[in-house]
């Protein structure tokens, strides 16, 4: 089980939003790059970088920062998000040394375009999913599609994608655990890997996530927990991975 720690970045600073709102903001850092090398050092295996003015944009608007953050830890696989609406931001991208760019709104709103990246650039798209009882929601959690989230895990699978990052917004930046029940539903119906998001806030997350690892749930994101201190992210890892080896 990977802990992915988060970067979300907004005006070029390392920010946490509450419930995906814009006005919500707190500035965690000013500096992205040292952010990214603390978790490296306390171990992560992998960053979820988010461009948050680029998911609203339509555009990405922090892709020098992500590329300083590839460029200065080229070992280290990097998944992107935000604002990535055409094959040229992704190919901009993968060029940077990322290796996995997620797919958000688009997706749903346009799923032949998912299929076409995945064909273009196979084994590097990603698509994440943002769910409230059991349907899709889009554009910044704004509003609630008819699209029901494992329908269309399934559909992404036969496109070809990498893996589904699930996200109970419901739970996102609101530190009350993860939604284990609706994760391994989701992971159970698909059998390309699903990273869990939303909700992490301490070890017992942790502990519960590992006991339904073998449904198919590889990772987990995790943000607001450890940066304000309620999840030590060094300890995180080390316990997974031990309930990984004594599993």
């Amino acid at each position: 089980m990977l802990l992915i720690p988060a970067i979300d970045l907004k005006d070029g600073k390392c920010v946490r939003l509450r419930q995906g709102r814009m006005e919500e903001e707190t500035v965690f850092s000013e500096d992205p790059l040292q952010v990214a090398g603390r978790w490296v050092e306390a171990g992560a295996r992998r960053l979820h970088m988010v461009d948050l003015n680029g998911a609203f944009a339509g555009e990405p608007v922090n892709a020098e920062v992500i590329r300083r953050v590839a460029e200065a830890f080229p070992e280290l696989p990097i998944q992107v998000g935000g604002g990535i609406r055409d094959e040229d931001t992704v190919q901009t991208y993968l060029d940077a040394g990322v290796q996995y760019v997620i797919i958000g709104t688009k997706a749903v709103s346009a799923p032949h375009f998912v299929n076409d990246l995945c064909l273009e650039f196979p084994g590097h798209i990603i698509v994440g999913l943002d769910a409230k009882e059991g349907k899709v929601a889009i554009d910044g959690w704004s509003k609630l599609s008819n699209h029901d989230v494992i329908d269309m895990a399934q559909h992404f699978e036969r496109d070809g994608v990498e893996a589904i990052i699930y996200t109970d917004i419901s739970r996102d930046g609101m530190m009350s655990g993860v939604n284990i029940e609706a994760t391994v539903r989701l992971a159970r119906a698909i059998t390309i890997p699903v990273i869990a998001s939303g909700g992490i806030t301490n070890l017992d997350d942790i502990r519960r996530l590992c006991e339904v690892a073998d449904e198919g749930i590889v990772g987990a994101i995790t943000g607001r927990a450890i940066y304000e201190g309620t999840l030590d992210f060094a300890e995180g890892q080390k316990l997974a991975d031990e309930l990984e080896a004594g599993h």
